[in-house]
């Protein structure tokens, strides 16, 4: 599609692909080095992919957690998240994978995690 930002990869910093995703920094890091895990086919549904699709994304999610690791020390935890659908926040409706780095004392209280995305929901 022409108009989808991820399908126009040649204006992206690639930083990792192979035959299925491939890896840039998220313009709008919600910390630093928050990374997008995307896939090369326009599909905006995770729940489209296939079995192989899904193995060989845990396989790119590692890898990129422990790229990140060895060369950030202060890393200390990561969210991985996919906004599936409007109304759960996805934007550009093309299938990507937030893996956010986390570190100690980044946020006054981390608990609740990814539960902080309907606020009242966070504090449990």
């Amino acid at each position: 599609m022409s108009d989808c930002i991820f399908c126009n990869k040649e204006e992206l910093k690639i930083i990792y692909e192979d035959d299925i995703f491939y890896v840039i920094r998220d313009a709008y890091p919600v910390t630093k080095d928050h990374t997008l895990i995307i896939l090369n086919n326009h599909n905006k549904s995770y729940f489209d992919l296939r079995h192989k699709d899904i193995l060989q994304l845990y396989d790119v999610i590692k890898f990129q957690k422990e790229t990140l690791m060895a060369n950030d020390q202060s890393i200390t935890g990561f969210n991985i998240g996919i906004n599936q659908g409007e109304d759960a926040g996805q934007t550009v409706m093309h299938l990507h994978i937030h893996l956010i780095p986390r570190r100690k004392g980044d946020v006054d209280d981390p608990r609740g995690g990814v539960r902080g995305v309907i606020l009242s929901k966070q504090k449990y």
